[in-house]
């Protein structure tokens, strides 16, 4: 899909979802994932939040996305990490 395809309007806000195993560093493997292709990240965009019985974490974080091809990047790299269990 095109830039002019998408029906987001860059740059715009964009909530990136990662989910894996609430180990002590999952949270800063997926900041640091994102923070490679958004690096003005700040520190209030990021949101955790731990599985009813702690198994797992869900790691929110809130870009100011430029470009789809920025999207898919991080979606990328996410997928591609084997810490990450899901991406949304």
């Amino acid at each position: 899909m095109s830039e002019e395809e998408s029906p987001l309007k860059f740059p715009c806000e964009f909530p990136i979802k990662a989910m894996g195993k609430a180990d002590g560093a999952f949270d800063m493997t997926v900041v640091e994932i994102v923070r490679r292709h958004a690096p003005d990240l700040s520190e209030g965009a990021i949101h955790t939040r731990a599985s009813g019985k702690g198994n797992y974490l869900s790691v929110t974080v809130v870009i100011n996305a430029t470009s789809r091809t920025q999207l898919d990047a991080i979606y990328q790299d996410l997928v591609d990490c084997e810490a990450v269990i899901m991406a949304l």
